[in-house]
């Protein structure tokens, strides 16, 4: 599997033979403040550090931009360093299990320049289930060299899909219910972004909770080979389309972006909506 996803059996080996590794333990409850911090203190990985969705690996919301707008170059440079990541570190971002938060941190560590980062396939639910230790006591405070280097290529605003007539092509992570604008339970508006393609980030899983293999998420992403556009990923408040975005990677697709603001910006700025499955 690509070098952006780390198995349990290797993470575990790897941290026992001493390698220059930074664990972050992104574990969260979109419903629940705080349940991300306590299961860390209950038990995480060796030397992990907690990272809080809201408050780390997004920066504060505004009156446009989405729910999770993306931090600033200074204060994901601080937030490396504070866990202690060097230029050469491979970071390992690791949530309960979703993937979400986790591929969000990889999303991140990516845009900001740092290549050498990996998600934990399966999460912690899959480090407890092979019996891995666990430990309560919180990590360090580091005292890393990163410097973020932003690629702007990773990334589109919504100033690029303005225009209907030269819209790229626009992949909504959501499940069908939301795309379609039949739930909606947290944006102001319900539907999707016109001409998007729906396809649920959950589908990049197998039937264990892990991601798929390589040859599965290809035969997923099939279908992109009759077009020669590079598809725009986004979700909600762009979380779960990194989960998309790390499913791509692992197909091979190249090109891939991020809409960071995602349907919560589109709604913030009073945009068209399509409903239903087209």
């Amino acid at each position: 599997m690509s070098t952006a996803v780390i198995n349990v059996t290797e993470l575990a080996t790897r941290i026992a033979n001493g390698d220059k590794i930074v664990v972050a333990d992104c574990r969260f409850d979109p419903f629940t403040p705080g349940a991300g911090a306590a299961a860390y203190a209950q038990g995480h990985i060796a030397g992990a550090h907690h990272l809080d969705l809201g408050r780390d690996l997004a920066a504060p919301m505004g009156e446009t931009g989405g729910r999770h707008p993306v931090p600033a170059p200074g204060a994901f440079t601080a937030l490396m360093r504070r866990i202690g990541v060097d230029a050469d570190s491979l970071l390992v971002a690791c949530d309960g299990g979703g993937l979400a938060a986790a591929s969000r941190l990889w999303w991140l560590a990516r845009y900001f320049g740092h290549a050498r980062v990996a998600v934990l396939n399966g999460g912690m639910a899959a480090w407890q289930a092979a019996g891995q230790p666990l430990e309560t006591e919180p990590a360090a405070t580091g005292a890393g060299d990163f410097t973020a280097r932003v690629d702007h290529s990773l990334r589109v605003d919504f100033r690029e899909l303005c225009d209907p007539d030269n819209r790229p092509l626009l992949i909504d992570s959501r499940d069908a219910l939301r795309y379609a604008g039949i739930e909606e339970p947290v944006e102001s508006c319900a539907g999707h972004i016109p001409g998007a393609v729906n396809m649920p980030y959950q589908e990049s899983f197998d039937a264990d909770g892990l991601l798929r293999d390589a040859e599965a998420q290809r035969e997923r992403w099939s279908w992109l080979e009759t077009t020669e556009q590079q598809p725009v990923i986004y979700c909600g408040s762009g979380i779960t389309a990194c989960v998309n975005l790390l499913s791509l990677e692992l197909a091979g697709v190249k090109g891939a972006r991020l809409y960071p603001g995602s349907w919560s910006d589109w709604c913030q700025q009073g945009s068209e909506v399509a409903t239903g499955n087209e």
